[in-house]
């Protein structure tokens, strides 16, 4: 006959299930040692196995319960325990076949639920794990464990899930979606053919290739990136991309990038420009510390500027970060009031 377990009894998730023998002709258990070497032959195949489970021995333990579930295959407890064993080897699977096999011989018994409970949780299934120990829960209201299991997965599960949502925007950077205005500003400017389509996909490349690299390395090289004219540039002669890393040194330095940069626009017969720098870098001119009601809001965000530079347009955004889920994540572009902030003066003459 089949004992059930007793409602409102300690869930011991590293520890087997075990009752102690109601058959007073039996000895107690002396030592693991002695018991290890030579069994006795009055102790019963699950007291063994729990001695071995006790002693760390879980690949022994498992093995013994095995015996005792060929024996007596519709016993839960064995099922219960020996999945407590595969637990610990980390053979997940077999540990969530036995937990399930628990709880189809005893439905009503909550240590069935709680050992599918932390098996999913080790599986790292927390929603799937959160399920069973609710259903546990149900079973045995008065158990302080369950309780403990269910508000650490209810917060393993949020940060899961928010830890999948920043691992899919550092992967999936889509900056178009952010540029609407921008979009309608060129096109509004340039009536005349599609060249603003052209400037809106080197702007939008040239802004995630920052995020990107801010996502890798937590920072970007300070430089103008140069939308060539493909049919006049000498490409050989101009590069489209141009390092700028000294030019916030000093303002000597600043005045001589300015003047190098419009000159180069001019010689390379450049459409637009796009400057990439990081804050940190910029000691001259500190473009965040405007004043009055101009004045910086992005407080001691770290982050990155990017300005675009082309004759009939100009602007200016800051991409600040942070860190989530100990990653670096960048957020949305935010655009400035480019004549209080802006990095460089004006690159391209006005047409």
């Amino acid at each position: 006959m089949q004992l059930s377990p007793l409602k409102g009894a300690s869930l011991l998730s590293n520890e087997p299930n075990s009752s102690p023998s109601q058959n007073p002709n039996i000895k107690p258990y002396q030592s693991k040692k002695a018991l290890m070497a030579d069994p006795k032959p009055d102790v019963s195949l699950k007291d063994q196995g729990n001695e071995f489970f006790k002693a760390g021995n879980y690949l022994k333990a498992a093995a013994i319960y095995t015996q005792a579930i060929k024996k007596d295959p519709s016993n839960p407890t064995l099922y219960s325990n020996r999945a407590a064993a595969f637990l610990n080897l980390v053979k997940l699977q077999k540990a969530l076949t036995d937990a399930e096999t628990t709880i189809s011989l005893n439905p009503s018994w909550e240590k069935g639920y709680f050992r599918k409970g932390c098996v999913l949780e080790a599986m790292e299934r927390y929603d799937d794990a959160l399920e069973a120990f609710r259903i546990a829960s149900q079973h045995n209201p008065q158990s302080t464990e369950v309780s403990r299991k269910i508000k650490r997965l209810t917060q393993l599960s949020k940060d899961k899930k928010r830890s999948e949502e920043v691992d899919n925007m550092r992967s999936n950077v889509d900056l178009a979606k952010h540029l609407d205005s921008f979009k309608s500003e060129l096109a509004q400017k340039y009536v005349v053919g599609e060249s603003w389509k052209d400037i809106f996909s080197f702007v939008v490349e040239t802004m995630e290739n920052a995020v990107k690299s801010w996502h890798q390395t937590s920072n970007v090289d300070a430089r103008v990136y140069f939308l060539l004219d493909k049919e006049k540039t000498d490409t050989e002669k101009y590069a489209p991309v141009v390092n700028i890393d000294k030019a916030f040194e000093t303002p000597h330095t600043h005045g001589d990038c300015y003047s190098f940069l419009r000159q180069y626009a001019t010689d390379s017969f450049s459409q637009a420009a796009c400057l990439v720098a990081p804050k940190t870098i910029i000691s001259y001119p500190q473009v965040w510390k405007g004043q009055g009601p101009r004045k910086w809001k992005h407080g001691q965000s770290d982050g990155f500027f990017v300005q675009f530079e082309s004759p009939l347009l100009r602007k200016e955004w800051f991409i600040s970060s942070s860190s989530e889920k100990a990653q670096i994540l960048c957020k949305d572009p935010v655009a400035l009031d480019i004549s209080a902030h802006e990095v460089l003066p004006r690159i391209f003459r006005d047409t």
